[in-house]
């Protein structure tokens, strides 16, 4: 192979930006794109409060961010009650994708 072997008539060519699935298709696996997607931003993640926490050690630890403990409020008050400075050990919280 020769130095001019790499010229060519083509210019820069980019490479092919790989195909995209269509929304509310299917992954390799036959998996429902839409449901999945879905699911996952309406179910969240899963935390067990431990002892010394508080919402917003939770939502620091998680988001990054200490003042979206009031995301994270909103989205279990059936299980915190009305007062969102009494949380429990052991309590199974929905931790929102935001």
């Amino acid at each position: 192979m020769g130095l001019l072997d790499f010229l060519n008539n083509e210019g820069d060519k980019k490479p092919a930006a790989p195909a995209q699935p269509a929304a509310g298709g299917t992954d390799f696996f036959g998996n429902s794109n839409a449901a999945n997607t879905a699911n996952s931003a309406a179910a969240g993640t899963s935390y067990t409060v431990v002892s010394g926490d508080s919402l917003s050690k939770i939502a620091k630890n998680h988001y990054g961010d200490a003042a979206k403990w009031h995301q994270i409020y909103e989205a279990n008050k059936a299980i915190i009650g009305s007062n969102p400075d009494h949380i429990e050990v052991g309590q199974e919280l929905t931790l929102p994708s935001i």
